[in-house]
Parts: structure tokens; C-alpha cells; sequence
């Protein structure tokens, strides 16, 4: 009977150690629409719109969170330069949130990573006087999108975070420092940029607003955006859901700026795959992603952007196969992603306010979520097939 008590006491004992574990863990919470001013005004705090969090004063054009000659190489917009009476774009740049006041943003997630092409990332959407605003969120968690899920309407109290740029794309963030002098191209990228947040810090942090509904889709042409060139500006188009009418593949891969077109290599051969005809030839493990070409009628063009890790990424393109690109412009129809906008400052793309030096048409991007963001349909009415490589 002793033993038993014995074994009873360890066992009640154990449960306890581990709910006491549980309930040190941040738990997701769930609150109606009509909670939300209550949370925000218990602890005397401020919902700022998204747009609001990407301007000064809370996101300013060097950033508050150290010298910008410790930023990456490629942080100064005017080049390889740190003279701050020169460069008045900054493309990388950390401002810490300040933590005398709760500051929270709430926005409804439009993308999710069931398909591999959202990494460690989420994005938000607010809609503010019947117009879309949007936001990026680094996240240091795979398959966020199962907790955080497409359509779901988030609360998140934000001040001790950090609203930074990564080649010109706004996003919530944590700084991050980038010591790896072995990496290719090393002399670019280490220094400062902004970095994920750890997932216990953002649970902590975020809240549910009632149940997933669909999000808002904004319908665009690709000259709705890929002529504009004032990169602040631009900083509020990113992020955004969209979907392009009357679009088609080309076939084609941007070349430094050059349309150039897709082959039928073998996207898995490092050396000679990056131009094959899928949508996301390896890349060696860089983990850059890659780009394909889609344009409308008219021939304006913009690219697709799709990482090699998409668990679609070696699928041709639509009209595409083991044959060739001929066939690409039978399929036209809606290309639905996330609108990016990625600005580098390489040799060839320096800008600093003048319009000879104006950003290229290759900086725009949408980042499609899965192939069913893709409707692009042959004459007859027929979706395009989907066709592994090697199939």
C-alpha cells in the first residue's frame, strides 16, 4: 500500500512538473472583434494602421539601431558609400520600436507555407478606408502557417520589436547580425539586417481575432506598378495580395535585366540548370529565389518569384515542357500572389532620386503561394497541365 502511495505521489508529482511547464509556454489566445479595443486600452496602448508602422516616426531612412556604416554593404542606396549627405535611400535599415507606450498592428495573414514558397514569414493585410495596407513578418518558425493560418485576423503588441527593410521590403523583425565571412559574396552581406523573431517571443505576442475569413485581393495590371519609381513610396505597395488579369508565361528568365529564354536542362545540375524551364531551378543551396518571366498583351512584364524549396519548384512552366518553351503563350488567364518589390544596389541598378537611374522592371515580383494561384487556361478553355519534371 506504501508503494502504491509512493508510486501515486511521484506520478501526481510528474503531472505537475509538466503543467507547470505547459503553462510557462506563451498559449495561443483567441479574442472577439469586439475584445480588441479592450486589449489595446487595458495596458494604455496605441493600434497603429500598418501603413502608420512603415513611416516615420516609427520606420525613419537610416534607422535608430547603430552606426549605418555597420549595416550590410548594400544598405546605402546611392552604393557602396556610407556618406550621409549622399545616400537618402537607405535599402537596409533597423529601427528598434520604442517601449514607453504598448504599440500594437492587427492585420488578417494572406499567405501561408503548405507549399514551401513562404519560409519562416507570414504576411498581414489591414484594409483602412477601403484601400489594402500590408505588411511582411519574419518569424523564426517552419510551417507557421499552421497556427497562423490563411484568413486568420491576428492582434500582436509590437513595441521591443523592430520595424526593419531588407532590400527595400518593410517587415516586422528583430535585429540580426551576420558574422559569416565565409558566405558567398561575403564582403556584401555581413553587418546588420533585419532578422526573425523567435516563435515564443511572437506567441507571446499575438492574439487570434475570431475565426479565418478570406482575405482581400487587390486586381491589377503590372503598369499599375512597375513604372513607379519613387522607392518610399514602393515601401507601402509591398507585401500587398494582388492578382493580375490577362497574363501569360514567357518562357523566359530575367538575365540581369535581359529577357532571356528558359531551356530544357536539368533543373537539379547546379552548373547548367538555373536556366531550365520549371519554376525553380536549384540554386546550390543559396536559397536565392528564383524568378520567371510572366507579361500581358501589351508586352509590359514583370517576374514570379518561387524559392527551390517549393515543393513545386522543378514543375514546368504553364505551357512549358521537355520540349521547349513554344507553347507558354497559349495559356493566359490571373496570376494571384504577394506584390514584392526587391531592391538591390548593384552596379547596374544605383538609384538616388533621378529618373535616368530609375529602378528596372525586374525589381517587382509576385510570390505565388501555391499553383493554385495560377488560372491560365489554353482557347479551348483548358487549364494548363501540371508536369513534373522528368515526367
Amino acid at each position: 500500500m506504501k508503494t502504491q502511495s509512493i508510486i501515486l505521489s511521484a506520478i501526481l508529482l510528474t503531472g505537475l512538473v509538466f503543467a507547470s511547464c505547459r503553462s510557462e509556454e506563451p498559449q495561443v489566445r483567441y479574442i472577439q472583434e469586439e475584445d480588441v479595443a479592450g486589449q489595446v486600452a487595458a495596458v494604455g496602448g496605441k493600434l497603429l494602421t500598418l501603413n502608420e508602422l512603415k513611416q516615420a516616426p516609427y520606420m525613419t531612412e537610416r534607422g535608430n539601431y547603430c552606426d549605418p556604416a555597420l549595416y550590410r554593404l548594400r544598405a546605402s542606396g546611392t552604393g557602396h558609400t556610407y556618406d550621409p549627405y549622399l545616400d537618402t535611400i537607405w535599402l537596409f535599415a533597423i529601427d528598434t520600436l520604442p517601449v514607453g507606450q504598448p504599440l500594437f498592428i492587427r492585420g488578417r495573414v494572406t499567405t501561408d507555407d503548405l507549399s514551401g514558397n513562404f519560409y519562416k514569414s507570414l504576411c498581414i493585410q489591414q484594409m483602412v478606408g477601403g484601400k489594402q495596407q500590408a505588411l511582411r513578418i519574419s518569424v523564426d518558425a517552419s510551417s507557421i502557417g499552421g497556427m497562423y493560418q490563411l484568413g486568420q485576423e491576428v492582434l500582436i503588441r509590437i513595441d521591443g520589436l523592430a520595424i526593419g527593410r531588407y532590400a527595400n521590403q518593410p517587415q516586422l523583425c528583430v535585429p540580426s547580425y551576420n558574422n559569416n565571412v565565409n558566405a558567398n559574396k561575403a564582403s556584401e552581406k555581413v553587418g546588420w539586417a533585419p532578422g526573425r523573431i523567435p516563435f515564443a517571443e511572437f506567441k507571446k505576442r499575438t492574439q487570434l481575432i475570431g475565426t479565418p475569413q478570406t482575405p482581400h485581393c487587390d486586381t491589377v495590371q503590372i503598369t499599375d506598378f512597375v513604372n513607379n519609381l519613387n522607392q518610399v513610396d514602393n515601401r507601402l505597395e509591398d507585401g500587398k495580395l494582388v492578382c493580375i488579369k490577362d497574363v501569360y508565361y514567357t518562357g523566359q528568365y530575367s538575365n540581369y535585366g535581359d529577357a532571356t529564354d528558359c531551356t530544357t536542362n536539368n533543373p537539379d545540375d547546379f552548373d547548367n540548370g538555373s536556366t531550365a524551364n520549371v519554376f525553380a531551378p536549384t540554386t546550390g543551396n543559396m536559397g536565392y529565389p528564383q524568378s520567371r518571366i510572366i507579361a500581358d498583351e501589351y508586352g509590359n512584364m514583370t517576374l514570379v518569384s518561387v524559392s527551390e524549396y517549393a515543393k513545386f519548384s522543378h514543375f514546368y512552366l504553364p505551357g512549358a515542357d521537355s520540349q521547349g518553351i513554344a507553347n507558354c503563350p497559349d495559356y493566359t488567364g490571373n496570376v494571384t500572389g504577394i506584390l514584392g518589390y526587391y531592391r538591390d544596389n548593384n552596379i547596374t541598378k544605383m538609384y538616388n532620386g533621378s529618373d535616368s537611374n530609375a529602378p528596372a522592371w525586374d525589381d517587382w515580383s509576385i510570390t505565388i503561394r501555391s499553383l493554385d494561384d495560377l488560372s491560365l487556361y489554353d482557347e479551348d478553355g483548358k487549364l494548363w497541365p501540371r508536369i513534373e519534371y522528368g515526367e
